[in-house]
This record gives structure tokens, sequence and C-alpha cells, in this order.
């Protein structure tokens, strides 16, 4: 058999190329005056909730409109966020990593008439289409998964949850009440899509059952060997089990050894995990990924479970504004909220927050790299 050769060149891979693999380079896309001044940024300043200004070496200065966007949007959203751009910024916009939309300008005198212009445009019910706000010492857009409206193993719904408590929080999302920066999230399982982990205060979908057996059709719909190799904890191993008078290949699942991660149903859709009873909310807190102050560190446990109660999650949402305005009337200036709850003792943060602690809530985790990386700016011998 004769191979034909393709004429690639290994020591000029870009030779002849005629396909285009991946996005282009994102530096294409810089508004003029960033990609003028990539680098040599002086300093930056907040005019006003949602409103920054960065000032370059050069005097360049570069205005930034920030406002909350949804996790989930149409195609008639985005065509108007388009159209924004288009009117104000020669077309230019960025997504921040917790699904804010900022709109940059170059000239301050078109900066009121872009927050005006984004403060008027309002959904039929009434509500903020592109809200300003989530800068500084105020409270970020909350970033969130998919939940119940795609994904395969959520344990509580995202957009729902978000809505609910977003709405409590709305009026700290356009204001600099708070000591710090509070970055809330939410993950609607315990495989984490979100940022629940690094997050001041964060919601966790989580299960508390294992799933369930569907042996009858298992064998057919599943490649048994990947339903097990899919297990992190090992949990299930292969088994013969009788259905109808006849003996089929299943699997078994040892519940002592399931934490309830949902990996096999990803696998094997006769291993549903879904439950009603055993789906709820775990609420997180001291996260963060800033080195100031303290080094980052990782959110904790501090509600071990509320029930999912759709459509408006009361529990939750009034569990983290409590949360939210004890933190705000206790830390001092530019503490996290973990820096604060570390500075007067996990043990007062439950007092004043009036959560209840639990044996569940003892966390003895520590990150075999604390011991061998060091690499925090907050290093000391």
């Amino acid at each position: 058999m004769a191979f034909i050769s393709s004429g690639y060149n290994p020591d000029k891979p870009m030779e002849d190329r005629i396909t285009d693999i991946g996005p282009r380079k994102y530096d294409e896309f810089y508004p003029p005056v960033i990609a003028k001044n990539k680098g040599k940024w002086l300093y930056h300043e907040y005019l006003q909730p949602g409103v920054l200004v960065h000032v370059a070496e050069s005097g360049d200065e570069v205005y930034t409109v920030r406002c909350g966007g949804a996790r989930l949007m149409s195609t008639t959203h985005i065509q108007e966020i388009c159209d924004i751009a288009d009117k104000y910024c020669d077309g230019y916009l960025r997504f921040t990593t917790r699904n804010n939309i900022e709109f940059m300008v170059d000239d301050k005198s078109k900066v009121q008439p872009l927050v005006d212009d984004l403060a008027g445009r309002k959904f039929d019910g009434g509500s903020f289409k592109f809200p300003v706000g989530g800068t500084g010492a105020g409270v970020s857009n909350i970033v969130h998964t998919q939940g119940w409206i795609h994904c395969h193993t959520p344990a509580t719904d995202a957009s729902g949850p978000v809505k609910a408590v977003m709405d409590e929080l709305f009026a700290d999302f356009q204001s600099h009440r708070m000591p710090a920066h509070v970055r809330v999230s939410l993950a609607c399982c315990l495989n984490m899509c979100g940022a629940v982990h690094c997050s001041d205060i964060a919601i966790l979908g989580y299960h508390r059952k294992p799933p369930m057996l569907d042996h009858e059709y298992l064998d057919k719909m599943c490649e048994i060997p990947l339903a097990i190799a899919a297990c992190p904890t090992a949990a299930i191993k292969p088994a013969k089990v009788e259905v109808n008078g006849q003996k089929v290949n299943s699997v078994a699942v040892n519940n002592e050894r399931c934490m309830f991660c949902g990996n096999c149903y990803t696998m094997c859709p006769s291993l549903p995990l879904a439950d009603t009873e055993g789906d709820g909310i775990v609420i997180m807190a001291g996260g963060k990924v800033s080195n100031r102050i303290s080094a980052p560190k990782f959110s904790k446990v501090v509600v071990a479970f509320i029930p999912n109660e759709a459509p408006r999650w009361p529990k939750t949402a009034e569990t983290i504004r409590s949360m939210i305005e004890t933190y705000a009337a206790d830390a001092r200036k530019y503490e996290r909220l973990g820096d604060w709850a570390e500075r007067i003792g996990w043990e007062r943060f439950f007092e004043k927050c009036k959560l209840d602690f639990t044996h569940h809530l003892i966390d003895d985790f520590r990150d075999p790299a604390y011991y061998t990386w060091r690499q925090s700016t907050q290093f000391k011998f």
C-alpha cells in the first residue's frame, strides 16, 4: 500500500496551511487604547460603583463600565450587547470571569450617556437587563454553573438560587458598602464547575444518597468497565443480579465508600443520582484567590444542608443575606470574609452569623502541597 505525502514540513508548520484550527489570537480583539498601552498602566480608580478608569504612562485613559450579565443568554440578548458596543465603544467589549460585561471607552464624555443607556434598558417584567455595578468593595456578580437547565448531575438548580440570592444582594451589587470584595459563586454539584472552592460565600449543590441501580437495563445501556473506572473511590464493582428470573450483568455499590459525585452516572445512565429528599444545598464561606493580607484560602462548609426550596430558595437567600450583613457590620476595612473569620475565630463566626455548628463541619483537610510548594507571597520561614 502506498502512502501519499501531505507535503507537511515539520520545520515550517505554518507553510501552506489552509485550515483555520482554533480561535484567532486574543490580542486581535483589544481596543486600540488597550493595545497601545498594554503593560504600561500606572494605576486605576473606581469612579463610582461599576465604573473604573485606568491611566497609562502615556497619559491615555480608558474608562470601563461594568454591568452584570446572565450565565445563560439568548441570541437576541447578545445581539443587544453587540449593538451597545457598536454605539459607544467602536464594537469592543469583554466578558469577565464572573459573567460581567465590560464596555470600554477612551473618552470620559461617553461614560455617563453609556451608564444612563444601560440603566434604562429593562425586561418586560421590569428588571434591569444590564445593571451597572459589581466592582470594588461590593458584591460581585454571582458566577454559576448550568443547574437543572442543562447539567446531567445537578443536586440543585443554578439560575434559580442565583436569581433569588442576587435579589437579596442587589443593592450591594450597586454600591461599595462592604469592607472588601465579596465574591459569591454557585456550583450545582460537588464536581464543581463553579468557583465555590475560592469564593467568600459559595452555594454548592450536594447529593446525599448513592446512585440507584437500574439492573434491568444497565448492561444494555452501559459499558460496565467504564462505570466502574469512573468511580474515584472504588465504590463500584461488577456483579451478577437476578432480574425477572434471569441472571444479568450489573454492578454493586458500596454505599460506605460512595461520595455521591455522580461520575458513574456520567458514564452510565442506568445509575441515576438525583433524589428529591437527598438533594439540596451546602453553604461554604471564607475562600479567596487574593494574596492580600493573607494567603489564598479554600472555602469551608458553614451550613451542612438546606433542602431545595424552588422556586425562590428562601432559606438559602436568607442565610447568605444574614452572613453578609454580619460581615459588613463587624469586619475591618479591606478584610475579606475569610480574613475576618480567622481574626475573630471561626467559633465566633458561627455565633455572630447565628449558624449552628455540628461535627459535620469540622475541617481537618490539609493540602499536601502546603508542605512543599510554599509559593504564596505570604510565605514565611
